[in-house]
């Protein structure tokens, strides 16, 4: 079992110190679903790339843009449905996000969402 506080922190501080100012850790493989903690360094960006079959991203720490996302921008307790267009995410501050992937797995007809 993974303690999301803990590994927050910790992916933090080691964005914080890595050159490329971003930690990453697979959390969960299961199948077509996975689940990654990344943390982003204020500035940091994950350039422009393909999204999966369906995609989440939740942002536990800090202050996220994400191109093709209907929010300005994302803050910590918020949760969006990621696009099946090519998007980026730029850190607006420290940041740490938990994606979540199904891969493998064809579309569906269009996202929804719980209310």
């Amino acid at each position: 079992m993974a303690n999301l506080s803990l590994l927050t922190q910790s992916h933090l501080d080691a964005a914080r110190t890595s050159d490329n100012g971003r930690s990453a850790e697979l959390l969960l493989h299961d199948g077509p679903l996975r689940q990654t903690v990344i943390a982003l360094v204020a500035g940091t960006q994950l350039a422009e790339h393909n999204s999966p079959s369906a995609a989440s991203l939740q942002v536990l720490v800090g202050r996220l843009r994400v191109t093709g996302v209907e929010a300005d921008a994302l803050v910590a307790g918020e949760i969006a449905l990621l696009t099946h267009q090519r998007h980026a995410v730029l850190a607006e501050e420290d940041s740490v996000f938990l994606l979540t992937t199904v891969t493998g797995v064809e579309p569906a007809a269009g996202p929804t969402r719980a209310r």
